[in-house]
């Protein structure tokens, strides 16, 4: 059985979510409210060192415990051992490398830059740090029309629906839902997000 230890609202976990959607996978979730610091306790710390949801332990019978930390690396985890439907592309490393390298962006500079101008955007105007949101919607801007370039001719970033898709796709549509506009021209990316809002696996997310 797979067991996913994670927080609803957490946009990694929601990307490793989507993932096992796509799969079609039977797995149990183990709430980490993060609210209350559950990821500091001494249980959740043995199965992530750095105290970060989400996890997944897969306990196979005979074959022991496998425990996972990182969404990165769940997923490809999961792409290794439930091959089916591929969710990178097959038989060519440099198409491979290309949707490695696009997860690495959407984690590393677009989902953490969403988050900001989210949280920021959310406040009371005399609360809001102006300089700090108006960096963050720079970021976003830039990841966006990175997004609307790399789907020019593509339904998804890979062709067909792949890692960087489930990457991307829980803070875009946060963003969409939030109403925060997309730079001018970006039409590739919006027939993108309705392609992605009919997906099953973005419509079970919760917090969008």
């Amino acid at each position: 059985m797979l067991k996913l230890y994670d927080f609803p609202q957490c946009p990694f976990g929601q990307k490793t979510r989507i993932v096992l959607a796509e799969k079609q996978l039977d797995w149990q979730m183990v709430l980490v409210d993060l609210r209350k610091n559950e990821q500091h306790s001494p249980e959740f710390a043995a199965l992530s060192p750095f105290h970060k949801v989400p996890v997944l332990v897969d306990d196979e019978e005979g074959d022991g415990r496998t425990v996972i930390y990182d969404s990165t690396v769940i997923n490809e985890f999961l792409e290794d051992e439930y091959p089916e439907p591929p969710l990178l592309p097959q038989g060519d490393s440099a198409g491979r490398a290309r949707i490695r390298q696009l997860e690495d962006y959407a984690d590393t500079a677009f989902t953490l830059s969403a988050g900001t101008y989210l949280i920021e955007h959310a406040k009371q105007a005399a609360e809001r740090d102006p300089e700090r949101l108006r960096r963050a919607k720079e970021e976003v801007d830039r990841a966006l029309l990175l997004l609307d370039r790399e789907l020019a001719g593509r339904e998804y970033l890979g062709g067909t629906f792949s890692l960087a898709d489930a990457a991307f796709a829980p803070r875009l549509m946060l963003l969409v839902n939030r109403g925060v506009p997309f730079p001018e021209g970006t039409r590739s990316l919006r027939g993108y997000v309705d392609r992605l809002r009919n997906r099953e696996s973005i419509r079970r997310l919760e917090g969008l």
